[in-house]
């Protein structure tokens, strides 16, 4: 199967590392233009330079921006006006006990999580509406369906995705736009590294603190591992093709069979 991208601009939000990163290079070797995003203006180029230096033939684009705002929004597709593919990647997670979670920080994995991709979507799918084509894509997690008890906060916001995707599939309806979201697994990042030793001990080696966290905290896997970032970015590549055009309105799988259900 041949996934040409050739043509495509592509926005990831929250890019500069792990599965952001990920998508970004795949899309990038398919063809398409792909716009890195991240807070810090250094830290968004030291990225880009990392990811050409693994795909000296494609095209990045360093689109620094907090698109936790308004602003940061208007900035980035002021660098980007007609984002073909959008992947709403950008979010945050934290360990934390459901009765201790704030007014604030509910709040804030509300806008961050879930505002900044409506927000991107509002202003990304006129366009692709227009021109009929497009992928909207919002990378969601297993704690949309399997709540984790020990935060509930980042589950509460990954579900909330899920109906942002169906309604804007149905919005978009008939146009030749797809939107879906992806339900990614536990998966091997940096941040990821960090929750882990928040609830393994820190003094074992990694391999051993992998297997016990998911022995412990995630046993429903039946992948028995961490997913790779790269294997969440295959997945979002195929889902930015032509080749996936009947998919859209969808909540798709990587979570190496984590979620216990025949559907999500």
């Amino acid at each position: 199967m041949q996934l040409n991208l050739e043509g495509r601009t592509a926005l990831v939000s929250g890019s500069t590392q792990g599965i952001g990163a990920a998508i970004a290079l795949g899309l990038a070797r398919a063809g398409a233009r792909v716009g890195v995003n991240g807070r810090d203006e250094g830290r968004v180029r030291e990225a880009v330079a990392r990811l050409a230096a693994r795909a000296p033939e494609a095209l990045f684009v360093p689109v620094a921006a907090d698109l936790g705002t308004e602003e940061g929004t208007d900035r980035a597709l002021a660098e980007l006006p007609a984002v073909d593919i959008l992947v709403n990647n950008l979010g945050i997670f934290g360990a934390k006990p459901a009765l201790e979670i704030t007014d604030e920080e509910w709040r804030r994995y509300f806008e961050v999580n879930v505002l900044a991709a409506v927000r991107l979507t509002r202003a990304c799918l006129p366009g692709m509406m227009e021109r009929g084509w497009g992928r909207v894509q919002y990378i969601a997690s297993d704690s949309a369906v399997a709540i984790p008890a020990e935060m509930i906060h980042y589950g509460m916001s990954k579900t909330a995705l899920l109906a942002v995707s169906r309604g804007f599939a149905k919005e978009a309806a008939g146009t030749g736009v797809t939107v879906n979201s992806v339900i990614a697994g536990p998966t091997h990042t940096g941040g990821v590294e960090d929750f882990v030793y928040e609830l393994v001990d820190r003094e074992v080696p990694w391999d051993e603190a992998q297997r016990t966290f998911m022995r412990e905290h995630r046993p429903q896997s039946l992948l028995q591992r961490l997913i790779e970032p790269e294997e969440i970015a295959n997945l979002v590549v195929y889902l930015s093709s032509d080749q996936a055009s009947a998919t859209t309105g969808g909540a798709v799988r990587v979570d190496g069979g984590y979620v216990d259900s025949i559907l999500p």
